[in-house]
């Protein structure tokens, strides 16, 4: 492809030179066709612009630019395609679930409606699109009214414009359980879109919304797909994959990640691939890896909440419709709110909020200052502290003596400006703590050893197959402290370990409570499902919003529950 591309630019220049051509010369028509890939990633349903940290984008220096909301994310794209010939709008997954009141309240029906809207033309299963089951993923491709609410936002719901794909998504007897790929055409010439979701979903969804689903290897099914594609003669291929990895800080377009599970995907894909659309991770970054030939290709991930769009324009030799990679360019757009919202989705945006308001705006509580989700080394958050304490208090009926709670379950913070941004009046409405808390699990009290409360904090610390160390840090309530050492190997990490000021013993036991997603040994904390003598509570929602109805005027709690050692 490259020799070709050379020798007929030598051999045009000769010509030229040698004053073969009479009067003016032509232009040589071009050789290569320019297509645009814009792709987001874990919008999740944040149609208004998202609130607190998670409506910011950090930039190389450290500031940060408020970013985000549904008709402004429209009018980049807008602007993005307008800027070339070709483009594709594309969806690296997790479009719905985990979502802000005035999507969620209707199923995400509106979130569809707007990638309808903007034009997304295929999408990948990500784990929050199975967050009712794979029965509501189908209904969200095909359409109709929900089965047990029918049609609330709208009369009707006429099903996405585009594919979900998950090529590494089967059933139990082993047949596809979604599209494995889609082609497009842009510039005349044929785009293969392959989708795959992390071999690793069933470690972060309750076990009934993959019931009778199973996961494969995520290489092995984009290669499987590939090599169908170069069979059809598709030489221009790229991956949408609902995978991500970590990052070290820096701006959009910083390559300072944690080498993951994204990289090593990417690494080890079919050479065919020629750009690999990351999500999952909620990360910023813009990397370029060598593929299995030898050959650079893109890697890339935008952020989330309709943040950042990540745009990579592709040079594709109209010979071979084959990507030249040296050509290839990629950088994360940030979603500002400097320019004029599109007014079609505007009025979407608007009509998803109005219909939602008698809920959304009611008040549940307040509160004296931001409590954010963000966490210092310890892992310990003053919203996460909040809502362990939350926890404690609704299932005191249990005899619960300590609450712990997954950080993954809280979505965003809960401002002291609330919703409205700048008026600064400390009132958290239902439509707030609601997108703090958007997922409907069920509290659950157990009975677990102090050994097993142990082995539940060690596994805080998870080795990875690549030897990375994946860190998720529980939430827990005042009654439980606990030190933890830097330099400690893991599985012998955690020590001090007390309860209501007691020291914690191995054969004692102590009520604790979770809700359902951790209790089935969500986030990979399997001890869980040994705990005995369980009884069920409330949604976790409805225990976060009564403790801020009986606590008026909280404030970020002191964080002396975790201590760290060297």
């Amino acid at each position: 492809m490259r020799a070709f591309t050379t020798l007929t630019a030598a051999a045009a220049a000769a010509l030229t030179c040698a004053g073969l051509a009479a009067g003016p010369a032509a232009a040589a028509p071009s050789t290569t066709t320019d297509v645009r890939l814009i792709t987001f990633n874990d919008f999740h349903g944040n149609l208004q612009p998202p609130a607190g940290s998670s409506g910011r984008v950090t930039l190389p220096d450290g500031t940060t630019v408020d970013a985000g909301g549904a008709a402004y994310l429209a009018t980049h794209v807008k602007r993005l395609r307008g800027e070339v010939d070709n483009s594709v709008v594309l969806s690296a997954g997790d479009n719905v679930g985990a979502s802000p009141l005035d999507s969620a309240l209707f199923h995400d029906e509106p979130t569809m409606a707007l990638l309808n809207e903007i034009g997304v033309e295929a999408s990948v299963i990500g784990n929050h699109e199975l967050d009712e089951g794979y029965e509501e993923l189908l209904r969200m491709q095909v359409g109709g009214c929900h089965p047990d609410d029918g049609c609330q936002f709208r009369d009707s719901y006429p099903g996405a414009e585009f594919p979900i794909l998950g090529g590494n998504v089967y059933f139990d007897n082993g047949v596809n359980a979604a599209l494995p790929f889609t082609v497009t055409v842009s510039g005349g010439v044929p785009i293969g879109v392959i989708g795959v979701t992390l071999e690793d979903l069933p470690l972060v969804v309750t076990p009934e919304a993959v019931e009778g689903l199973e996961f494969g290897d995520e290489v092995e099914a984009i290669n499987s797909s590939s090599r169908l594609l170069d069979r059809l003669g598709i030489r221009t291929q790229v991956v949408l994959v609902h995978q991500g990895d970590n990052t070290e800080g820096g701006g959009p377009d910083d390559c300072r990640t944690v080498p993951g599970p994204a990289t090593a995907i990417a690494r080890a894909a079919s050479p065919s691939v020629d750009v690999v659309f990351t999500g999952h991770s909620h990360q910023q970054y813009n990397c370029t890896v060598t593929d299995p030939a030898g050959e650079p290709r893109t890697l890339v991930q935008g952020a989330s909440f309709g943040r950042l769009l990540s745009v990579v324009d592709l040079k594709i030799d109209k010979r071979t419709r084959d990507v030249v990679r040296a050509a290839t360019t990629a950088h994360n757009e940030i979603v500002t709110r400097t320019v004029t919202p599109d007014p079609a989705i505007q009025a979407l945006v608007d009509e998803a909020k109005t219909k939602a308001a008698p809920i959304a705006n009611e008040q549940v509580g307040t509160i004296t200052a931001d409590l954010v989700r963000a966490a210092p080394e310890s892992g310990e958050s003053p919203l996460g502290d909040v809502i362990a304490d939350a926890q404690l208090a609704a299932t005191a009926s249990n005899d619960a003596r300590i609450a712990v709670t997954n950080p993954g379950g809280i979505r965003t913070d809960l401002t002291h400006a609330g919703s409205s941004a700048g008026e600064g009046d400390g009132v958290v409405t239902y439509g707030e703590a609601f997108a703090v808390q958007p997922f409907g699990n069920i509290m659950q009290t157990m009975t677990l050893t102090g050994a097993q409360l142990k082995t539940v904090l060690e596994q805080q610390w998870q080795p990875k197959p690549d030897g990375t160390v994946q860190v998720r840090m529980l939430q827990i309530s005042s009654t439980l402290h606990y030190s933890w050492s830097r330099s400690a190997p893991v599985g012998s990490k955690v020590s001090d370990i007390a309860v209501a000021g007691e020291p914690v013993t191995p054969d004692a036991t102590y009520r604790v409570s979770v809700n359902n997603f951790l209790a089935a040994g969500g986030d990979g904390f399997a001890e869980f499902t040994n705990g005995t003598d369980i009884a069920g509570g409330p949604v976790d929602l409805d225990a976060f919003t009564a403790y801020l109805a009986a606590n008026p005027n909280i404030a970020p709690p002191a964080a002396d529950r975790v201590t760290v050692l060297p």
